[in-house]
């Protein structure tokens, strides 16, 4: 769908895919029951670029796809708990989620 292209913005097309692919996971494993496609889209964006370090606000990527900041935070938070079921292990492995998620 185009509107979810649009929100890619600038990111090169390795990660694109791991987006998609997360948006993708995130559905079919009912992570993210209730929520619109575009959400999702732009949830796994975010998700995404925090675990890869890509320094790209929620805000930027809910202003491309008419998303409110709050609801990408809050959808991350839910896919979170299942990041290994979302992301390569590889990725996981990184860490740079953690910082974004621990519980303080």
């Amino acid at each position: 769908s185009s509107g979810i292209n649009a929100e890619y913005g600038d990111l090169d097309h390795k990660t694109q895919q791991i987006a998609t692919t997360v948006a993708r996971q995130a559905v079919d494993l009912d992570i993210v029951a209730g929520r619109v496609p575009v959400t999702v889209a732009a949830a796994a964006i975010y998700f995404t670029c925090q675990a890869l370090a890509i320094d790209k606000s929620a805000k930027d990527i809910g202003d491309v796809a008419g998303v409110a900041e709050a609801t990408i935070k809050q959808t991350c938070k839910t896919m979170y708990p299942s990041r290994e079921r979302l992301l390569t292990p590889e990725i996981v492995a990184k860490g740079h989620l953690n910082q974004f998620y621990t519980m303080r």
